[in-house]
């Protein structure tokens, strides 16, 4: 059963490059087996990489406010532009604009698929008073 949501993480997420494609002048793929692999590569890089980049990063990002998360989420797209052929970014402006905008569809690809998942509401117990 844990293939499901993987499987579905990764349609998500080349769905998201595929729109980024169709929006960004400076993204593109050569074609939908450059796509899938590149989908795959990121969400592989988001795990992996991207923790590591961000716990060097911690002292930068605290300063900036965790906006230099950005940047990092930008070299993660094109780390991944880098390893796959077909996949081209004309430059960080483009890599950065693209990883905001994929960040966002993949918020709510994840907010819609979570809807009806009891694991992803919050319990909170009966009666607790916030002040």
């Amino acid at each position: 059963m844990m293939l499901v949501p993987f499987l579905l993480h990764w349609a998500g997420t080349a769905v998201s490059l595929w729109l980024a494609d169709r929006l960004f002048k400076g993204l593109r793929f050569d074609g939908a087996r450059a796509l899938i692999i590149s989908a795959l590569l990121l969400g592989l890089a988001n795990a992996i990489v991207r923790p590591v980049l961000v716990l060097l990063t911690l002292p930068l990002t605290l300063v900036t406010f965790g906006l230099f998360l950005l940047v990092i989420n930008a070299l993660m797209l094109m780390l991944v532009a880098r390893l796959v052929r077909g996949f081209t970014i004309a430059g960080f402006g483009t890599a950065f604009l693209a990883s905001i905008f994929i960040g966002v569809l993949s918020l709510v690809f994840g907010a819609l698929l979570s809807i009806g998942d009891p694991g992803a509401e919050v319990q909170m117990p009966h009666g607790t008073v916030w002040l």
